[in-house]
């Protein structure tokens, strides 16, 4: 984790497909980039950039997510996913999530993360 510093930043692209729809994930009726697709991919671009800089055996689970979904993208339209590490300390980590489409930006928030290891907390469920 020494080469974990802040401003470091990770971008996911894909596209809006059916799958990630709001009648699909069943929290609305339209076919539109659905927020809780949308907050996923926010959540894995953090985990992937994390990811790069844990030692063997550790990993970071997500624990707060705070994100507006400012504008509707429909299917088909290309989307990146932005995570920034925004602070670390000790075994937390803050990123800054955005999402844009090709009208902009489409969502933005916070999302935080803590180090925990494997083993350890499988064990303790």
């Amino acid at each position: 984790m020494s080469n974990l510093q802040i401003g470091l930043e990770n971008i996911l692209e894909s596209k809006v497909e059916i799958k990630d729809c709001a009648i699909t994930y069943g929290s609305g009726n339209l076919n539109v980039y659905a927020t809780p697709a949308m907050i996923s991919q926010m959540e894995k671009a953090a985990f992937e950039l994390a990811q790069e800089f844990m030692e063997f055996g550790d990993t970071t689970v997500g624990v707060a997510i705070d994100i507006k979904h400012l504008k509707a993208s429909p299917v088909g339209v290309p989307v990146n996913t932005v995570a920034r590490l925004i602070e670390f300390n000790d075994k937390k980590l803050s990123f800054e999530v955005e999402a844009y489409d090709i009208n902009g930006l489409i969502g933005s928030g916070i999302h935080k993360r803590y180090i925990v290891n494997e083993i350890e907390f499988m064990g303790n469920l």
